[in-house]
C-alpha cells in the first residue's frame, strides 16, 4: 500500500527534464498510470495479508505474530519511500524493476516460508526458529519494495502533466486506497478459498509484474534506453516464468511438504473454510491422528485417555440425561457420552460443517467415533458455541463439556472468557455440571490457572485435574513453530458446578477403559500441587491467555 510522500522543497529542480513522449493522449496515460497504482495496491495488500496469514498458520494463531509482521512492513515501507528518492532521475526503469523485484519475492514468499517451515522444522537449535526470522526478513524486503512504490509513481505521473502536488497525492491515494480495498477482499474470498495460500501468491505476483512491466514498457517506454527496454523485458519474461513453474508445481510441492511435515501416513488434507483438516492413518491398524490447522487435535496412542477424562467425571457427578457438547465435532467426547446408559438427548454444537462431514463419512474417523453421528439421539448445529449459547435461551443441560481448541489460540479466547461460562451457566440445570479442556497443566500453569479464576468469576467452583499422555512431536497448543518441544504431555481439565462448592472427582460404578477411581484422584491432587492464586478473570475485552 502507498506511504504518504513529501513534496520536495520550493526552489527544487524537477526530476523530469520536459513532458514524456507517451504513445497516447496525457489524460489516458493518467488514467493508466492510477490504474496500475491501483492494481499495486491491491497486490501489495495481498502480500501483506499472506504473511499474516502464515504467521497464524505456522507460527501460532497470535496478536502478536501479525502485529510484528505488519509494523516491520510499515517500518519497511518508511525506508523504501526513502531509498526512492534516488531513482527519481530514472523514475520509469526504476519503478520497472521495483515491480519484477516485488513480484518475485511477493509471488514465492509462500512457497519458500512453508518449504522451511516443512523440511528444517525438525532439525531443532537455531533452526528452530528459521521460519520466524524468514517471515520478518520477508516482511522488510516486501515492505521496502511497496514503499518505494509511491515516489517514483509520483514521478512518473508529474512526467506526463505536470500539477501542484496535493492534487498528484490525492488522485495516488485514491487509487491506492481503492486497491488496497479490492485485494483485501480478494485474498479471504477468492484467493485463499478457491487457490489457497501458494498459487494465490504466485498468481498475485503474476499480475504484478504484469501490470508494472506493461506500464513502463508500454507506456513509458521512450524514457528508457534500449538497454533497459530489453533488460527489463527479458527479466520480466524469467520472473514470469519461475513464477508459472512454480503454479505448475505447487500441488506437488503441498503434498511433498504435508508429508514431511505430518509423515506418510497422510489419507485427507482439506482447506474447509475454517481450518485445515489432516488425517493421517486410521486405516489398516494404524493409528490416528487428527490435525487441526497443524495442531495435533486427536493422537490416536492417547485419544481414549484424552475423552474418557474430559466426559466421564462430568457424566458421574449427577443427572446426564441431557448433554450438551461445545465443540467436539470429530464426534469422539459424544462417542464417549453415548456409550453411558440413561443419556436421552445430546446436541452438538460445532463451527466446522467440513469437520462434521469428515467424522460422519470417512471411514477412519467414524470408525473411531463408533459413528456416533448416526445415532438418533446426537442432534448436530454449526454454528460459533458463543452465539448458540447466547440465543439457548430456556434449554437446561445436565452436562454441558467444552471441548474447544486451545484457550491460547487467538480465534478461542472468547470460549475461555468469563461471559462464554456466564452464559453456559445459564444453560445448565440445578446440580449441572460443566468441565473444560483448559489446556496443560505442566507446560502452560499460568493459561491453566487462568481459565480457572475465569470460571471462578463467572460463578462456578471447579475442581482441577490432569492426564497424562505422551510426546507426540507435535505441537498441540498455540504455538505451531518448528521444533516446539513444548508439546503438552498433559491434558489440564476443569470440572466445574455452579456455586462455592466445587464437585467432587469420581467415576462412580462407571468402568472406563484407561481411567480408574485411584488415577483421578491422584491426578487431581497432582494438579491441585501447581495451583497458582491471585490471577485475573478473561472477559472478552480483556484476554489474558
Amino acid at each position: 500500500m502507498i506511504e504518504p510522500h513529501a513534496p520536495a522543497p520550493p526552489g527544487a529542480p524537477p526530476s523530469w527534464t520536459g513532458p514524456a513522449r507517451l504513445p497516447v493522449r496525457p489524460g489516458t496515460g493518467r488514467f493508466l498510470v492510477l490504474v496500475c497504482v491501483f492494481v499495486c495496491a491491491a497486490c501489495g495488500l495481498v502480500y501483506e495479508l499472506e504473511l499474516v496469514a502464515f504467521a497464524s498458520y505456522l507460527m501460532g494463531d497470535s496478536v502478536t505474530q501479525a502485529s510484528v509482521v505488519l509494523s516491520v512492513m510499515v517500518f519497511a515501507m518508511g525506508i523504501g519511500s526513502l531509498g526512492a528518492k534516488r531513482l527519481r532521475w530514472h523514475a520509469a526503469a526504476g519503478f520497472g524493476a521495483i515491480e519484477t523485484v516485488l513480484a518475485l519475492v511477493g509471488g514465492c514468499s509462500a512457497m519458500v516460508l512453508y518449504a522451511v517451515f516443512a523440511w528444517t522444522g525438525d532439525w531443532g537449535g537455531l533452526w528452530a526458529e528459521g521460519p520466524r526470522c524468514l517471515l520478518v526478513a520477508f516482511s522488510l524486503a516486501i515492505g521496502l519494495l511497496i514503499g518505494a512504490e509511491v515516489p517514483l509513481l509520483m514521478e512518473l505521473i508529474q512526467r506526463i502533466r505536470h500539477q501542484d502536488a496535493g492534487g498528484a497525492v490525492a488522485d495516488l491515494f485514491a487509487a491506492d486506497y481503492v486497491g488496497a480495498l479490492v485485494g483485501g477482499l480478494a485474498f479471504p474470498f477468492l484467493l485463499l478459498p478457491f487457490l489457497g495460500q501458494l498459487t494465490g501468491a504466485l498468481v498475485t505476483g503474476t499480475v504484478n509484474v504484469v501490470a508494472g512491466g506493461a506500464l513502463v514498457l508500454g507506456l513509458f517506454r521512450r524514457d528508457l534506453t534500449c538497454r533497459a527496454r530489453w533488460t527489463l523485458l527479458v527479466v520480466g519474461l524469467v520472473v514470469l516464468g519461475v513464477l508459472a513453474s512454480a503454479a505448475a508445481l505447487a500441488d506437488d510441492f503441498e503434498r511433498a511438504a504435508r508429508h514431511a511435515v505430518y509423515g506418510d501416513d497422510v489419507r485427507v488434507a482439506e482447506q474447509t473454510g475454517v481450518q485445515e483438516v489432516v488425517l493421517a492413518g486410521g486405516t489398516d491398524g494404524k493409528p490416528l491422528d487428527l490435525f487441526l490447522d497443524g495442531r495435533l487435535r486427536v493422537g490416536g496412542r492417547d485419544e481414549h485417555r484424552y475423552h474418557e477424562a474430559l466426559v466421564h467425571p462430568a457424566m458421574s457427578g449427577g443427572p446426564h440425561a441431557r448433554v450438551l457438547i461445545l465443540g467436539g465435532g470429530d464426534g469422539l467426547a459424544a462417542r464417549e457420552v453415548l456409550r453411558r446408559p440413561g443419556v436421552r438427548r445430546v446436541d452438538l454444537v460445532e463451527l466446522d460443517p467440513g469437520l462434521v462431514r469428515l467424522a460422519r463419512h470417512d471411514p477412519g474417523l467414524a470408525a473411531a467415533n463408533g459413528h456416533a453421528y448416526a445415532d438418533p439421539r446426537l442432534h448436530t448445529t454449526t454454528a460459533d458455541a458463543l452465539a448458540w449459547l447466547r440465543g439457548a435461551r430456556g434449554r437446561s443441560y445436565d452436562v454441558v463439556i467444552a471441548d474447544l481448541p486451545d484457550p491460547g489460540i487467538t480465534a478461542s479466547t472468547k470460549l475461555y472468557s468469563q461471559e462464554f461460562y456466564g452464559l453456559a451457566r445459564r444453560a445448565l440445570a440445578p446440580r449441572g455440571r460443566l468441565v473444560v479442556h483448559a489446556g496443560s497443566v505442566t507446560t502452560r500453569p499460568l493459561v491453566f490457572w487462568t481459565v480457572a479464576a475465569t470460571l471462578r468469576a463467572a460463578g462456578f467452583a471447579a475442581s482441577p485435574y490432569r492426564v497424562l499422555g505422551h510426546d507426540s512431536g507435535f505441537p498441540a497448543g498455540p504455538d505451531r513453530s518448528a521444533g516446539a518441544s513444548g508439546a503438552p504431555h498433559d491434558w489440564g481439565f476443569l470440572l466445574a458446578a455452579a456455586g462455592h462448592t466445587p464437585p467432587p472427582l469420581r467415576l462412580g460404578s462407571w468402568q472406563a477403559h484407561t481411567l480408574t477411581q485411584r488415577d483421578l484422584t491422584a491426578d487431581g491432587r497432582a494438579a491441585a500441587r501447581k495451583r497458582i492464586g491471585g490471577l485475573p478473570a478473561s472477559t472478552l475485552v480483556h484476554p489474558r491467555y
